[in-house]
C-alpha cells in the first residue's frame, strides 16, 4: 500500500515558467492560434450560430444585454421579506373578500404558480443552450433564478392563506383557461428541449426565432396580463396588499424579461435578415391572434361577472392594446384598429422603485457582503 513514507515515489516535473516578454506573449498568442484557439473579438461574437468561444464574456458586444442583466441584479428581491399577516386576517375573515374576489387569487395563483416553471424549464433546458452569445446567456441565468422566485412568491402566498395546495399547483391540469394557455406553450418548449434540435439552418433558426417571440412577446408579454391587472387592482383597493406587492415586483421583473426578449429578436432579425419572411411575419401575426383569443378566454374564466371596477370586455380591449404593442416592437405591423389601454394606472406600477414598497407597509432593506453573517 503506498503511503506518505514510500521513498520510490517519483516527484512530478514541475514546467519550466518563462518570464512573460512580448516575445513569450506573441508566442503563445501563436501557439495558440496553431491549436485553433483564437482571443474572442467583438465583431466575432452572434447571438446565434456564432462560432466564437461562448465562455469568453468580454469584450463585449451586446452591452445592452449586460446592463439589463446588472439592473435585474439591482432589483434583487425575496418573497419572505413582504409582510402577509393583513392578507391573512382579510382571507379568513368570511367577510373580507367575495366570492368573485377570492375566484381571481385562486384562479391567478392556479396559473401563475407553474407558468414560471415552464418560463424557467425553457430558458434553462432549451433557450441558454442555443444562444452563443455570453452577455445574453448571462441574463439568461438571473432570468432563471427570477422565475424560481416568482414561483415561491406563489408558494409562498398559497401557504401564508392555508390554500389546498393540490387545488393550486393541479390547475394547470384541471382548470381549461389555464390548461388552453399551457398547451399553446408546450410545443414551443419541446422544440427547444429536444436534445437532436440544432441551429443552423432556416428552419431550426426560423423555429428557435419563433419560440423566443412567443415566450417574450405572448407568454410574458401577453399571458400575465389579465391576472397583473386584478390583483394589483385589489391592491389598489387596499385589499390583499401582500400579495398585491409581491406580484408588483413580479410585474417588474417580467417588464424586464418581455423587454430583452424583444431585444433578442431584433438583434437575431439584424443578424439573421434571411429568416424575416413574409410567410414568417404571418405565422407570427396569427400565433399573436391566438394568444389573444387565449387571453381573453381567461379573462371570462375569471371574471364572470364585474368585480373590483373591473370586467372581462375590459380586457379585450387592453390585450389588443398590449397585442398591438408587441407586435410593433418586433416590426409587425398592428393586429387591431384603434385599441386603446383602458388601465394607464399599470405603466406606474411597472416603475416601481425598490428601496420602498407602493403600498407603504413597510421600507424593504437588503443585506449586502459587508453585512452577511456567516454563523
Amino acid at each position: 500500500m503506498l503511503t506518505f513514507e514510500d521513498d520510490f515515489v517519483t516527484p512530478a516535473p514541475q514546467p519550466r515558467v518563462l518570464a512573460a516578454t512580448p516575445e513569450t506573449i506573441r508566442d503563445v498568442e501563436s501557439q495558440a492560434m496553431a491549436n485553433g484557439f483564437r482571443r474572442v473579438r467583438a465583431e466575432d461574437k452572434r447571438v446565434i450560430n456564432a462560432q466564437s468561444d461562448v465562455n469568453q464574456l468580454v469584450p463585449f458586444k451586446y452591452k445592452w444585454a449586460w446592463d439589463k442583466y446588472l439592473s435585474a441584479c439591482a432589483n434583487h428581491w425575496m418573497p419572505q421579506e413582504i409582510n402577509m399577516q393583513r392578507d391573512i386576517e382579510l382571507w379568513k375573515n368570511p367577510q373580507g373578500l367575495t366570492e368573485d374576489e377570492r375566484l381571481i387569487v385562486k384562479r391567478n395563483l392556479g396559473f401563475f404558480v407553474t407558468a414560471d416553471s415552464l418560463a424557467a424549464n425553457n430558458i434553462v433546458l432549451g433557450t441558454y443552450r442555443h444562444i452563443t452569445a455570453p452577455e445574453c446567456r448571462q441574463y439568461l441565468l438571473r432570468q432563471a433564478f427570477e422565475e424560481a422566485i416568482h414561483t415561491h412568491a406563489y408558494q409562498y402566498i398559497v401557504e401564508s392563506l392555508g390554500l389546498n395546495e393540490a387545488e393550486i399547483f393541479n390547475a394547470y391540469h384541471e382548470i381549461k383557461s389555464i390548461r388552453d394557455k399551457d398547451e399553446f406553450l408546450i410545443p414551443f418548449i419541446e422544440v427547444l428541449t429536444d436534445p437532436a434540435f440544432k441551429t443552423g439552418t432556416m428552419d431550426a433558426d426560423q423555429k428557435l426565432l419563433k419560440s423566443l417571440i412567443v415566450f417574450s412577446c405572448i407568454m410574458e408579454g401577453l399571458f400575465f396580463y389579465v391576472g397583473f391587472v386584478q390583483i394589483l387592482a385589489m391592491g389598489r383597493q387596499n385589499k390583499m396588499t401582500g400579495a398585491s406587492e409581491q406580484y408588483q415586483y413580479i410585474l417588474r421583473d417580467e417588464s424586464m424579461h418581455c423587454n430583452f426578449g424583444i431585444d433578442l429578436v431584433n438583434t437575431v432579425k439584424m443578424e439573421n435578415p434571411h429568416l424575416w419572411t413574409p410567410e414568417f411575419r404571418e405565422e407570427i401575426r396569427v400565433l399573436m391572434k391566438k394568444g389573444v383569443d387565449l387571453e381573453y378566454a381567461y379573462a371570462e374564466d375569471t371574471m364572470p361577472r364585474g368585480v373590483l371596477g373591473l370586467n372581462a370586455p375590459m380586457f379585450k380591449e387592453y390585450l389588443r392594446f398590449i397585442a398591438n404593442r408587441r407586435c410593433q416592437q418586433i416590426g409587425i405591423d398592428p393586429l387591431f384598429d384603434k385599441a386603446d389601454n383602458p388601465f394607464p394606472w399599470m405603466a406606474e406600477m411597472i416603475d416601481l422603485k425598490k428601496e420602498k414598497n407602493f403600498f407603504e407597509t413597510r421600507v424593504i432593506e437588503y443585506q449586502t457582503g459587508g453585512a452577511l453573517s456567516w454563523d
